[in-house]
């Protein structure tokens, strides 16, 4: 394409939406964390092997065919910290925390068998605020 010598109508995205394709039978649960399988870019609940990182939370419960979209938000939400060793601390905030399962992250990547979670912004009480995509 060559550049345009007059104005132009570009399109624009907020950047805090993405749509994706759930893997075919996967169960997806609103309000938690959306990873793609590395193999197929086809969405999955976080955790599950094979799959990258995290791309978004899942807005509505997502049971996957394979074929319909559905989106995915991104932005600073909260999650359970993990326990013991991989615990988040308030020291650890501005590092990368990682997947558990769904709805849990941590503090270490288990020698890289847990993928990324996100940017750790801050821990409380009752969980880990996390931006995640």
């Amino acid at each position: 394409m060559t550049a345009t010598t007059e104005g132009r109508n570009t399109k624009r995205r907020t950047g805090d939406k993405l749509s994706v394709v759930p893997n075919s039978g996967a169960v997806i649960y609103a309000g938690t964390l959306v990873t793609l399988l590395t193999a197929t870019g086809l969405a999955v609940p976080g955790g599950t092997a094979s799959a990258g990182p995290v791309v978004g939370v899942a807005t509505e419960p997502i049971t996957g065919d394979g074929v319909k979209a559905t989106d995915l938000e991104k932005g600073i939400f909260k999650f359970a910290n993990s326990a013991a060793a991989d615990l988040i601390a308030k020291a650890d905030i501005g590092a990368t925390c990682y997947v558990v399962d769904n709805q849990t992250v941590a503090k270490t990547d288990n020698s890289a068998a847990r993928k990324a979670a996100g940017k750790i912004i801050d821990v409380d009480a009752d969980g880990v605020w996390v931006e995640v995509g």
